[in-house]
């Protein structure tokens, strides 16, 4: 005899509800959320080395860097995810009076993992094109020295890959500079 499986479907309050009280996080797509794993060391250093390095270059400016726990939702379909590193510019806009739900990030980077990387290409980026103010999506293999840069330009987004470890990616949006020597420095990729 087999059991059907619950299905549970919380409203975006609900979800929020819950997830200020996990202890875990979870991201929310169509009324369903999904625990995050933990990560690699090769994921954690790209992402605070990446973090770090744009904190450092827009110190002083009206851009603001946030890695890892700063949620962004994206209103259209009412999801929620949790970006490796997200940047925003002049006055975070928030959910509620929470603060802890970003609605305007100007560029978001993701580390990716063989678990997500397909759906960090795809089903996620999809949700992110939705966000008006999302300028540059960035994705970076923690795998292999390689940089997926994609800029909106009117509707369409540019796709610019960069694989050699002296390359450098222009961040426009924010006037930064991303080197792949520095993004890849504490991994194994680079010697």
């Amino acid at each position: 005899m087999t059991s059907a499986a619950v299905q549970t479907y919380l409203t975006p309050e609900e979800y929020l509800t819950f997830e200020r009280k996990a202890i875990i996080k979870h991201e929310y797509r169509g009324g369903h959320i999904a625990a995050m794993s933990g990560a690699s060391f090769a994921h954690n250093f790209i992402t605070l080395d990446t973090a770090t390095r744009l904190n450092i270059q827009l110190f002083g400016s009206e851009c603001q860097v946030a890695a890892s726990d700063m949620r962004v939702k994206e209103t259209q379909t009412n999801s929620y995810f949790y970006p490796d590193v997200v940047v925003f510019c002049g006055e975070p806009i928030s959910e509620d009076a929470n603060f802890d739900t970003l609605l305007n990030p100007t560029v978001i980077i993701e580390v990716l993992s063989p678990s997500t990387e397909t759906y960090d290409r795809g089903e996620k980026f999809e949700h992110y094109k939705q966000i008006e103010s999302l300028k540059e999506y960035i994705l970076i293999s923690q795998d292999k020295i390689y940089i997926e840069h994609f800029l909106r330009q009117s509707q369409q987004w540019q796709r610019t890959e960069y694989c050699d470890v002296g390359d450098v990616v222009p961040l426009t949006s924010i006037e930064c500079e991303l080197h792949l020597r520095e993004v890849y420095a504490r991994t194994q990729l680079v010697q």
